[in-house]
């Protein structure tokens, strides 16, 4: 035990400057009587003992200066044995007694002194809280004594001050220690020197708020209105462990996302902490994949050791990769004391052995069940890693192991955003093409400038399906709805210009009728091609400014013109029902033909994974493509290719089927067509990144992109007739083959009922660039009963 004077906190709070303190045993004595007069058990001759020695001196029963306490070496040892174990070795005790408030210690054991004070000076090494806020110090300090005096005389027990923790420079390791400080006022009296004020609880319970006014209660209540008089106890928990947890807790929680390297080195500064060296070295490896493929990404990889030294040693990547993968597959603990000792048929104990390491643990890292990286342990210093040492590191494994599943979150998030940025929203089959692009935009760049560009996204030797299923004469039907709703819109607008002629007498409303028959006269003439954009052009810029300049006329002239605006609005005005009914019909027909295509796609891709887009057009169209290159881990077979073309077949006759059972429904009956291109080879197609779409590739390829774009409005050779018919499916072809192949498809469908037994084989008219054409032509059972 040592007597030595130590002043462990310098920060002095306003108003206690002067305070009237007195080191006293007083309280304490009277403890001791207490004890005695309730106490049964043998204790009570030991209490009796220690007041019998405590009462041998009357000066120890008075106030007590500092400059005469060493002169009471026994009474402070027995103090010692009462408020501490019997059994705890006080040379690892961090344990003292000091004055009331001031926290001038007197009396502390070994372990503290050696721990507070200088081994060579004999002075204090650093103020305990100096490295706390000073305010947030005074904030700490002034909360604990208010709390004792509003608890004492008023009452309430309001403010819960946190234990302050402090940390201490370890001269061994040069690594800071975390203290956690306790000061028990258990045996300190305080009196009041006069009639205390009274004081609001509300005032009060403002102050326990996060912002703790303590200036507010030093003037209702100041410190030199009391006196305190007896000891305190000081304590020490060494938290180190606790807050090197809670500093890689707080690192998580609050990255500094602009500087990955301070990241990291916090990271393994908290780690070197709790292990209590900074000889021991540590790596952060997440399990990051790309489609199912381990990848390693430099901006994280580089804080392993095992990766970074495969790397300057110059280890073949697929090589490093395939024993990474296994261990991945199995992980386990595993830990070599000594790397020259381990079993050289493990290639990375050689790597790590070049490079000095000599103790090497690598840890497999969970989280929420599921494996997302691993943690290294390293050291080139002999004896120093052990499984000791490994067991300090278990409380903050569950923290690392959220670390790595941030890196991966954050990788995929980046993976995503090239995606986004550089393509556009993908479908599953093709999506893991995108992300292996990727990821290599996003290891080629990590390091290198200037900007490396990404990738081209392509697939070779593809099957192609194409199909389009059309509403039959659109453009004639939008056209008729055209100049039915102007005809009836042109005739309301004579009217009006004619009731504006009446009532006002202007005859440039002449001029203006005029104009409205001219084009009444164009619009009645179907064989005229008029333009709807100029029919707009004059009724914007010509009608409607003159009808404007008379809208606020009262009586009947503006009733008029308020009728015809009514007349024309495009929600529910009668000039504009005949377009209104032709696109609710339609919209009917789309939406129908979407939703069955949505479960088309759907049920396909259970077989074997394809690439399926649509467009609309005043149909639908859409490109199937299916191959290995698609789905490059499932072995492709042209079986595949033959079930999605039989379903193909049988969608295109489902979709005659319900667009013929919706016609009653429909304000304008339409009926739709049925187109299939049948392409019996493979071709290449590659991602567009000005369309954000696949498209063929090479010149051989275009020409089946031209066909398919050509052949919607295809003649039957000689005859001038359209091949595309409601209620029936026209399939384009070259090569007989395919034709035959099909040709077994209709056959097992008219089996079922589903088609009409009127299969025709057709020769088609040739097309600018395309000859040799050939259809195939099938009625749809639009109203029996399907097998």
């Amino acid at each position: 035990m040592k007597e030595t004077i130590l002043d462990i906190s310098q920060h002095v709070l306003p108003g206690m400057e002067n305070i009237d303190v007195s080191l006293s045993f007083r309280k304490f004595v009277g403890y001791i009587k207490d004890r005695i007069s309730k106490e049964t058990t043998v204790k009570k001759k030991f209490f009796e003992f220690v007041l019998e020695r405590f009462t041998a001196d009357p000066r120890f029963l008075e106030n007590i200066s500092l400059e005469e306490i060493s002169e009471f070496q026994e009474q402070l040892s027995l103090v010692y044995n009462m408020l501490v174990p019997v059994i705890a070795d006080e040379n690892q005790t961090f344990w003292a007694l000091s004055v009331p408030l001031s926290q001038t210690v007197f009396y502390e054991t070994s372990a503290f002194h050696e721990l507070l004070s200088d081994k060579t000076t004999g002075a204090v090494k650093c103020d305990l809280l100096r490295e706390i806020d000073i305010t947030f110090e005074k904030k700490q300090k002034a909360q604990m004594i208010y709390s004792f005096l509003l608890e004492k005389f008023y009452n309430i027990s309001t403010f819960h001050s946190d234990a302050l923790v402090i940390s201490i420079r370890d001269d061994s390791t040069c690594l800071s220690r975390y203290y956690r400080l306790n000061i028990g006022t258990e045996y300190v009296e305080v009196t009041p020197k006069g009639p205390l004020p009274e004081i609001n609880f509300e005032t009060v319970k403002k102050n326990t708020k996060e912002d703790f006014d303590w200036t507010i209660l030093l003037k209702l209540l100041p410190f030199s209105m009391f006196k305190f008089e007896g000891f305190t106890v000081i304590t020490l928990t060494d938290v180190t462990a606790d807050q090197a947890v809670e500093n890689i807790k707080n690192i998580i929680l609050n990255p500094v996302v602009d500087n990955v390297q301070a990241y990291y080195d916090e990271i393994i500064a908290s780690l070197n902490l709790l292990v209590g060296s900074r000889d021991i070295k540590f790596g952060l490896l997440p399990e990051l994949r790309v489609n199912g493929k381990l990848v390693f990404n430099d901006e994280i990889c580089t804080h392993s050791a095992l990766v970074q030294t495969s790397v300057d040693k110059g280890l073949d990547l697929d090589e490093f990769m395939l024993i990474a993968d296994e261990y991945f597959k199995n992980p386990e603990v595993l830990f070599y004391r000594n790397t020259a000792d381990g079993d050289k048929r493990d290639g990375f104990l050689s790597i790590l052995e070049s490079n000095g390491v000599v103790s090497y643990a690598l840890v497999p890292v969970y989280n929420n069940g599921r494996l997302v990286g691993v943690l290294e342990v390293y050291s080139r210093t002999k004896d120093l890693l052990d499984e000791k040492l490994l067991s300090r590191l278990e409380p903050a494994v569950p923290l690392i192991g959220q670390l790595l599943q941030n890196n991966i979150n954050e990788f995929e998030a980046k993976i995503e955003n090239v995606i986004k940025e550089k393509f556009t929203s993908l479908q599953p089959a093709v999506q893991w093409k995108f992300k292996e692009v990727a990821w290599h935009y996003i290891r080629d760049n990590a390091m290198q400038l200037p900007k490396m560009p990404i990738e081209n996204i392509h697939f070779k030797d593809v099957y192609p399906l194409y199909g389009a299923i059309d509403i039959r004469n659109s453009t004639v039907e939008r056209n008729e709805a055209l100049h039915a709703d102007l005809e009836v819109q042109f005739e309301a607008l004579i009217k009006v210009l004619t009731h504006i002629k009446e009532e006002v007498g202007l005859g440039l409303a002449d001029e203006v009728i005029f104009k409205c028959k001219k084009w009444m006269a164009e619009i009645s003439d179907q064989s005229t091609d008029n333009d709807e954009l100029k029919v707009m052009d004059f009724l914007e810029y010509e009608v409607y400014p003159f009808l404007h300049h008379f809208k606020e006329g009262k009586g009947k002239l503006g009733e008029s013109i308020s009728a015809y605006y009514e007349l024309v609005d495009k929600e529910s005005g009668i000039a504009f029902s005949n377009r209104n009914s032709l696109e609710s019909s339609m919209q009917k027909i789309n939406s129908a033909v979407n939703l069955y295509l949505e479960l088309f796609k759907t049920e396909i891709q259970q077989t074997y994974p394809c690439y399926f887009e649509k467009f609309r057009t005043d149909g639908v169209e859409y490109d199937i493509y299916i191959g290995q290159a698609i789905a490059p881990e499932k072995t492709f077979n042209l079986l595949y290719l033959n079930n999605i073309r039989l379903w193909q077949l049988t969608s295109m006759a489902a979709i005659a089927r319900i667009t013929h059972e919706l016609i009653p429904q429909m304000e304008k009956p339409l009926q739709t067509t049925q187109l299939i291109f049948i392409n019996s080879g493979s071709i290449d197609i590659s991602f567009r990144d000005d369309e954000r779409r696949f498209d063929v590739e090479g010149s051989y390829n275009i020409r089946y992109h031209v066909i398919k774009k050509r052949i919607d409005k295809v003649h039957v050779k000689e005859t001038g007739e359209r091949l595309t018919q409601p209620g029936k499916i026209a399939l384009v072809y070259f090569n007989s083959k395919s034709a035959e192949e099909y040709v077994n498809y209709i056959k097992y469908l008219q089996e079922k009922n589903t088609l009409k037994n009127d299969l025709e084989f057709l020769e088609l008219e040739e097309l600018q660039g395309v000859a040799g054409l050939k259809a195939l032509r099938i009625g749809v059972n639009l109203e029996g009963e399907w097998k």
